[in-house]
């Protein structure tokens, strides 16, 4: 199943968009928390968005308040903590739900196209991580554990994948 770019997203500074500039390029989409046990993953994502960049790669990060209360502030004290803590220069985006009835349709697309543990259509926590391709697909399902710079691999597969 391949994600619905013109799905609509607002960027953390509110503007509303969709996610048709990603076309052609390699997603890693994160749901994210700034108070959260997982939170210096921010580290690796930038890190892996730095260094892939330039190759069609980008890291996409929608916060998140559904677990553990974890992402509490406003955009704007999501935007002064990811770039004075973590220096993030990833497009971040407004929070968002990643679970129930008010599942973002951007979540709904990736849970539908890659199942979690045991077949589970939910995200478990914070820092769950969806691969997709160039060409929309949704290739490959990350949970919270799984840290950033293990997926440079696949990250690497993905980028040479050529749309022709």
């Amino acid at each position: 199943m391949k994600i619905d770019y013109n799905t609509k997203v607002t960027a953390l500074d509110g503007v509303k968009t969709d996610l048709t500039n990603c076309i052609n390029n390699v997603l890693l989409i994160v749901n994210t928390a700034s108070r959260c046990g997982y939170t210096s993953q921010y580290l690796g994502l930038e890190s892996l968005y730095k260094r892939y960049h330039s190759q069609g790669f980008l890291v996409l990060g929608f916060p998140c308040n559904q677990f553990g209360l974890q992402e509490p502030g406003t955009e704007q004290d999501i935007e002064k903590f990811c770039t004075e803590r973590y220096a993030i220069t990833f497009p971040m985006f407004a929070k968002i739900k990643v679970n129930g009835p008010d599942t973002h349709p951007l979540y709904q697309q990736l849970k539908d196209a890659q199942h979690g543990l045991l077949g589970s259509n939910k995200i478990q926590w914070n820092f769950s991580k969806f691969l997709v391709g160039r060409d929309g697909a949704v290739l490959e399902r990350y949970g919270s554990k799984r840290k950033p710079e293990d997926l440079t691999k696949t990250i690497e597969k993905a980028l040479i994948v050529n749309l022709d």
